[in-house]
């Protein structure tokens, strides 16, 4: 009995010590620890391995029951000019000697600008005008001379009668009638020579009346006259510098010898560059929306005037010509502008569905295999979608293949692919 006794105490488990309690819960407490701290490296490694993105969304628009007030169609930069200006200069060279305006003045067409020094011109004149006269005076001298010859030849004419008549009474001797008939013949030749002195006398004055006139024009010249109503914008000479006529086509920068810069702000307009890409939107007389930089919380309303019918091949760009319609006289020639093109809307019959339109900005829109795609958002990971592009409006794209509401990626990075995890951060 005693051994059975024996056996089961040698069976029988010892109770752990309390060092012993101790180290198991400290080898616990590591092994948890651990685990959690893997799990903490794993998401945190998952987290960095994302691609940070900025996110946008399509935006939606529909056309109204009877049609809207049109949409951007396309935006193009360029500069604010005058259709009416002119580079104004003397028509002859010479010393300015009187200045009338300054920059900023406001001039009436044909309003003195300045004057040129015109002694020389004067004198000119002076001397034409006593031509002219002395002229006249041979004119009146040959037709005096002219009676004078007439009157000798009546005479000559009826004492050739008295003596053909006592010729043949054998009172006068023949020699006397030839004698007198001699005399008809002499006075008749001076009349013609005094009708051709006065010919010449007449050509001399009619020449002489030609040289006033052009000296005349010469002393007009010196007056440098506004060619229409408008505004001096530059001043390019000072009273006592040469000037000088100046050939068609000249620029404000360019233009020695000028006096000068005039344009009618009333023609203001605006000329952009589009894309040649884009021309074929534009059509004539199509509204537009202008905006300085001097002024960006202004828009002017405007519209399409001229396409020029020849594009820059250096920019593969179309100048296009916009008048602006609301007058501002804070406008400056030269200011940058940028004039955005409206597309109206055309209407649609009462109760026909409306048609959405799906825009993203273009920065969402990417080539892939030569074709246009998006990335869209899905759970933290980029989905590469398939679109179909269309027209533009300012910065915006019209795209098919999106139904409005999609998360996408703006600006994707070159490297982001298909299934790619993202770290969504959205655009401000």
């Amino acid at each position: 009995m005693s051994d059975l006794k024996n056996e089961l105490a040698s069976l029988r488990l010892e109770e752990p010590s309390e060092r012993s309690r101790k180290g198991l819960w400290i080898v616990l407490s590591v092994v948890v620890l651990a685990l959690v701290g893997g799990t903490l490296a794993w998401r945190a490694r998952t987290a960095f391995a994302a691609t940070e993105v900025e996110t946008t969304t399509p935006a939606i628009e529909q056309d109204g029951v009877g049609g809207g007030a049109g949409s951007a169609l396309l935006t193009a930069s360029g500069y604010v000019v005058a259709r009416r200006k002119a580079v104004v200069s003397a028509k002859i060279q010479g010393r300015l000697a009187e200045l009338r305006v300054e920059e900023g003045s406001r001039v009436r067409a044909n309003e003195i600008l300045a004057r040129l020094e015109s002694d020389d011109y004067e004198a000119q004149v002076r001397r034409a005008r006593a031509q002219v006269q002395q002229a006249a005076a041979q004119i009146t001298a040959s037709q005096a001379a002219i009676r004078r010859a007439e009157a000798d030849l009546a005479e000559a004419r009826r004492q050739v009668g008295v003596n053909e008549r006592l010729t043949r009474e054998e009172i006068l001797p023949t020699d006397t009638l030839d004698a007198s008939r001699s005399r008809v013949a002499v006075l008749d030749a001076a009349i013609g020579q005094a009708r051709a002195d006065e010919q010449r006398a007449q050509a001399s004055l009619t020449q002489a009346q030609a040289d006033l006139r052009y000296s005349e024009a010469l002393l007009q010249n010196t007056v440098i006259r506004a060619p229409f109503s408008g505004v001096v914008v530059k001043k390019m000479a000072e009273v006592g510098e040469s000037v000088a006529p100046i050939p068609p086509g000249v620029n404000l920068s360019t233009s020695s010898g000028a006096i000068v810069a005039l344009a009618d702000l009333d023609t203001l307009e605006v000329e952009v560059d589009v894309a040649e890409a884009n021309v074929s939107k534009l059509t004539d007389q199509q509204p537009a929306e202008v905006q300085v930089e001097a002024f960006p919380d202004k828009r002017y309303k405007a519209r399409l005037r001229q396409v020029i019918p020849t594009a820059d091949r250096t920019k593969a760009t179309v100048m296009v010509k916009v008048t602006i319609l609301d007058k501002d006289p804070d406008l400056k020639p030269e200011m940058s502008a940028k004039a955005t093109f409206i597309e109206v809307a055309q209407p649609r019959a009462a109760g026909a569905p409306a048609v959405t339109t799906i825009l993203v900005p273009q920065g969402a829109v990417v080539t892939r295999d030569g074709k246009p795609h998006v990335f869209e958002i899905v759970e933290n990971t980029a989905k590469l979608v398939p679109v179909t592009t269309g027209a533009t409006r300012q910065d915006r794209v019209v795209v098919t293949g999106l139904v409005g509401g999609e998360t996408l990626v703006m600006n994707p990075p070159e490297g982001l692919k298909d299934g790619d995890r993202v770290n969504a951060r959205t655009r401000n």
